[in-house]
């Protein structure tokens, strides 16, 4: 799979323009800040600066601009279609999920139209 770090890998674009203060946190140190808070069900305000993934609100940011991007709906098309290649899914257990998809709610309302018929006229009396 090393096609897919190389043609899948998250770019920084065009973020904010450079001002004084912390250099940024590069892309990959970031995305392990990311991984570590999703993998280990914490806050992003506890992401332990310790680590050296900066701090949660920059991984989030970067997780925003990454999604905003479609950046890791690529990365899946991208993994599956080299998992696939090489015989690596078994498709005979895939299910398909639409809990994404907004449902309708009760029957769809008719349109109102307007009436062709005749009006009574208004009272003048």
């Amino acid at each position: 799979m090393r096609g897919a770090s190389r043609t899948s890998r998250p770019t920084r674009g065009r973020g904010p323009e450079r001002s004084p203060g912390p250099r940024p946190v590069s892309d990959r140190l970031c995305l392990q800040g990311i991984l570590f808070v999703l993998y280990n069900h914490i806050a992003w305000q506890l992401l332990p600066l310790e680590l050296g993934f900066g701090s949660g609100q920059t991984c989030w940011r970067r997780l925003d601009r990454w999604q905003r991007a479609g950046v890791f709906d690529q990365l899946h098309r991208v993994l599956l279609a080299e998992l696939n290649a090489a015989g690596e899914l078994d498709w005979s257990r895939a299910c398909v999920d639409g809990s994404h998809i907004r449902a309708k709610k009760g029957a769809p309302r008719p349109v109102r139209r307007r009436s062709t018929g005749g009006r009574q006229a208004a009272s003048t009396t």
